[in-house]
């Protein structure tokens, strides 16, 4: 029996989570149909500019991701800190850059005046929107849906994309983040499409390592949650050192198991 999302996804207990999603169709999300002989790989691209824009929306942080053939992996930060910081505009801006909204809200935004009854109606837009903008299954819909509707238009196609609902994983401490987040990080390499984390395409271990600077300090990646380094707040970041992450991941993709 399937559980509610409710019940899965507990920001009090939590605020980290591994999402999943996987095509049902034989064409693969990315990649190369061999039956057909048509390549999919710039759709990889599609999950990853997503990625990005949805990261700038909605109070949710991106801390690893991977986009394979069929399927893509994330791992996400519910900052409800920085979703009760904003006032009531900042909240409708940021909904109305995925959806029109009512009109009332149309109207608040352009500067209409308003009466009372319908700034308190727009109050009450504005807390629903607040909410799902630190929702993680309100994210995955725009996420989704974006990505099937872009690849049932390019395969001239209709019906389903995915092969269910997205499925999610909380991480309960420390531990299981890291461990997550480089099980993400390491899944090309564990599937032989790439040699080499330097050659991991569409993935966030590839963008922290070109971004990473030692000697000069450069600054992480925007849309993806900061692991602590020097000069970063330590409540910003992922509480473990963006170095030590790196030979985590390295130390982790070199065993070899039997099989």
């Amino acid at each position: 029996m399937t559980t509610a999302r409710k019940n899965l996804i507990d920001p009090a207990s939590t605020p980290y989570y591994h999402c999943m999603a996987r095509c049902v169709r034989r064409a693969f999300l990315c990649g190369k149909d061999n039956f057909s002989g048509k390549k999919y790989e710039h759709r990889r691209q599609w999950v990853v500019d997503r990625l990005k824009e949805l990261s700038g929306i909605f109070a949710l942080e991106v801390c690893a991701y991977a986009v394979m053939s069929n399927h893509y992996h994330v791992v996400l930060h519910i900052n409800s800190q920085q979703a009760k910081k904003w006032d009531t505009k900042a909240v409708l801006q940021r909904w109305t850059q995925l959806f029109s909204g009512p009109h009332l809200v149309q109207r608040f935004l352009v500067g209409d005046q308003l009466g009372k009854a319908e700034l308190l109606r727009v109050e009450e837009y504005a807390q629903k929107y607040r909410g799902r903008l630190m929702d993680i299954s309100w994210f995955m819909r725009c996420l989704n849906e974006y990505l099937a509707r872009l690849a049932n238009k390019e395969d001239e196609c209709k019906g389903r994309f995915w092969e269910g609902r997205y499925k999610s994983q909380a991480l309960l401490d420390e531990a299981a983040l890291l461990t997550c987040m480089a099980y993400v990080d390491l899944n090309p390499i564990r599937a032989k499409i790439a040699a080499t984390l330097e050659t991991s395409e569409h993935t966030s271990i590839k963008e922290r390592i070109e971004s990473y600077d030692s000697a000069n300090g450069k600054k992480q990646k925007a849309h993806l949650k900061p692991l602590k380094s020097q000069g970063q707040h330590p409540e910003q970041a992922i509480p473990y050192p963006l170095s030590s992450y790196f030979e985590l991941v390295d130390w982790s993709g070199r065993i070899v198991r039997k099989g």
